[in-house]
């Protein structure tokens, strides 16, 4: 359906693309990766028409409709979003349509000659409104609003009343309003918080339509597509699967190719000595000529860049103590608004927390309390002994110095790192070469967000308060930060939408809801799976609630309804209680058992993390007591697993049961 046919760019003396031919099938459900500036959005806005490339076409059939969302800011019209959706997605033209018909019909005199025509034209424009649910408009604009996390009033508001990141979500409302035939989606999930990513999924896996997709979030290419195009070096190679298939080829195909690079060295070498060895026999001379044109004609196949590994190790730092922070009654009020009230919690040395809720619930509120940079306006916290914290956040950049170069600000530091360990983290996030040389002033807001967060890992720390760390970060750069972070032997709490992310690193999650905090001890995809067990169960305990509320008038008997008697009422009463303590029983074993679980997950997690490092397979005497460790912890596993669900299963029951 989308066919590009040799398309070239070259832009600044370097080629953006390089005789690209690409065939994309109607349904397609792609993911388009590459390393940063490589060229992926331009790609995208080639294959919208938005600009010209030197040579090659783009065509797509003109029947198809494109949603297009951009990664950069739009700038909305000032109307009430109501009005905007509508605007944007054709609904107010085509009611408008329909009315100036309507209106038209009642005027005109049914003998014209023209009132048929007339009928027959609103008739096709009723059967085209109704075919794209124009009648249901409101109700699905608002049910895909409050999908994107905005409330019921914000239907009305001006959308200049909102910032930049809700303005996307705006502009992501009228792309899926209009279902387009074709999605070409920049970084979706940029602006989203994690409950909107996970709607946001759920829709796109009933859209039927081709989709493409630009992203960084690992966990929304797995689930979204089944193709990964990877664009690097002018070329578009094509892998068939979502993006952890993708990773797992790519390695083969390098490793398959620096093997290929090593039998030919070996050929090379080979070669080689024969004509150094008969060169001056004049018997041998043809055997040495012709293995030297062999020698001329060979082409080594070029070592693959993505084979070198980069890694960075935080410097060490002091152990603090068992307890690092402590929390007690903590609340925050801005004026009459309560964020969050009665939060209690305690950190323990070594672990690894995520700091989860929608936008506008208080994390960043909260990570800058536990950071000491606001003050609560309840309760206390208390940091432990030997504690040295280090908090990034979306500000961090401005603690950046403008008059000064990249490595002048990395290296004035007082760090336990040498200097090449600094280099190393530079590199490691993308300031390599002479780019370390370059002024501060002169870099993008990412840049800054990147060499800002830079200086804090570089902190002499054992506690790591972390806001939105990623929001910079291509993949690559992630993985690696994600593997440094792994092997952090401090403490770490961790505000972030990438899910992936989270759920490779931490082993508990605190969400901010309703004003309070709910612990849950795993990871991200423990916690979704936990608390939509939880919500249903609170919705059908709701339900249950509602239904035995309206028994305990009426008792049916015999046909007819009459009141229940006193006796009835206490024994019910009785029941209820019984049920109520048993539940009280099985739910003592819980945070004990999950809490186990969570530990031994994260012994698990850091063996195989451990058990993949060349630095420690290096080192044979540490490989059999982590396996053992590994082997203890996953058998372990598997017996808590199966209680937990018992003790799941019988809960559930309870209700059921006849005391």
């Amino acid at each position: 359906m989308i066919s590009l046919q040799n398309i070239c760019l070259t832009y600044n003396k370097k080629k953006i693309f390089d005789h690209i031919s690409w065939m994309i099938t109607e349904k397609s459900r792609i993911g388009l990766v590459g390393d940063n500036g490589v060229g992926k959005t331009t790609l995208f806005r080639a294959i919208k028409g938005e600009i010209y490339t030197d040579s090659g076409t783009s065509e797509i059939p003109r029947n198809k409709r494109i949603g297009y969302l951009p990664q950069d800011l739009v700038e909305l019209d000032p109307l009430p979003v109501q009005d905007y959706l509508k605007k944007t997605t054709g609904q107010a033209e085509a009611e408008k349509n329909i009315m100036d018909f309507e209106q038209k019909i009642a005027a005109m005199d049914h003998r014209h000659p023209d009132y048929v025509a007339m009928l027959n034209k609103f008739e096709t424009a009723g059967t085209a409104f109704h075919i794209h649910d124009g009648y249901n408009f409101d109700a699905r604009a608002k049910r895909i609003l409050k999908g994107l996390g905005f409330a019921n009033d914000d239907y009305l508001k001006n959308c200049r009343e909102f910032s930049g990141g809700w303005k996307m979500r705006i502009f992501l409302a009228v792309i899926l309003l209009s279902n387009p035939d074709i999605m070409l989606l920049d970084e979706p999930t940029n602006h989203l918080d994690t409950e909107s990513m996970e709607w946001l999924e759920n829709y796109l896996r009933n859209y039927n339509g081709t989709l493409l997709t630009i992203s960084h979030d690992h966990m929304f290419l797995d689930k979204m597509v089944d193709q990964i195009a990877e664009l690097g070096h002018g070329k578009i190679t094509i892998y068939k699967g979502n993006y952890t298939y993708y990773l797992k080829e790519k390695e083969q195909k390098i490793a398959a190719l620096q093997k290929q690079r090593e039998l030919q060295k070996a050929e090379i070498k080979r070669l080689q000595a024969y004509i150094n060895r008969f060169r001056a026999k004049a018997s041998k001379a043809s055997e040495v000529q012709s293995r030297i044109k062999q020698l001329a004609k060979f082409e080594l196949v070029p070592e693959a860049e993505s084979s070198k590994k980069i890694h960075f190790r935080f410097p060490q730092s002091q152990r603090s103590g068992k307890e690092v922070i402590m929390v007690r009654d903590l609340g925050k009020t801005y004026g009459s608004k309560q964020v969050f009230t009665k939060i209690n919690f305690t950190v323990y040395r070594g672990e690894k927390i995520a700091l989860l809720g929608i936008n506008g619930a208080g994390k960043s509120t909260l990570v800058r309390i536990l950071a000491q940079n606001e003050k609560p306006s309840q309760g206390s916290l208390q940091l432990g002994y030997q504690v040295k914290p280090a908090f990034f956040s979306q500000e961090s950049q401005q603690n950046v110095t403008y008059g000064r170069t990249i490595w002048e600000e990395v290296n004035d530091l007082d760090s336990p790192s040498t200097d090449l360990e600094k280099r190393n983290v530079l590199g490691a996030f993308l300031f390599s070469g002479m780019d370390i040389h370059k002024p501060v002033s002169v870099l993008s807001g990412g840049e800054k967000s990147r060499l800002a967060l830079i200086k804090i890992l570089l902190q002499d720390s054992n506690f790591l308060i972390l806001d939105e760390p990623t929001n910079h970060l291509d993949l690559k750069t992630k993985d690696i930060f994600q593997n440094a972070l792994q092997h952090y032997s401090g403490t770490i709490i961790l505000v972030s939408h990438d899910r992936y992310f989270l759920d490779q690193l931490v082993g508990r999650v605190f969400e901010i809801r309703e004003g309070g905090l709910h612990e849950y001890i795993g990871n991200y995809s423990y916690f979704i799976q936990k608390r939509e067990q939880e919500l249903a169960a609170a919705e059908d305990q709701g339900i249950r609630t509602d239904a035995n509320q309206s028994k305990a008038m009426i008792e049916p008997v015999g046909g007819k309804g009459i009141y229940k008697s006193k006796e009835q009422r206490r024994q019910e009463a009785e029941a209820r209680n019984r049920r109520g303590k048993i539940k009280a029983e099985l739910k003592k074993e819980l945070p004990d058992l999950e809490k186990e679980i969570g530990a031994l997950e994260q012994i698990k997690t850091r063996n195989q993390s451990l058990l993949c490092d060349p630095e420690v397979l290096k080192e044979s005497g540490r490989i059999k007591p982590l396996m053992l460790e590994l082997s203890s912890a996953s058998s372990r596993l598997t017996e808590l697993y199966r209680h937990w669900e018992e003790l799941i299963r019988e809960l559930e029951n309870v209700d059921e049961m006849d005391l």
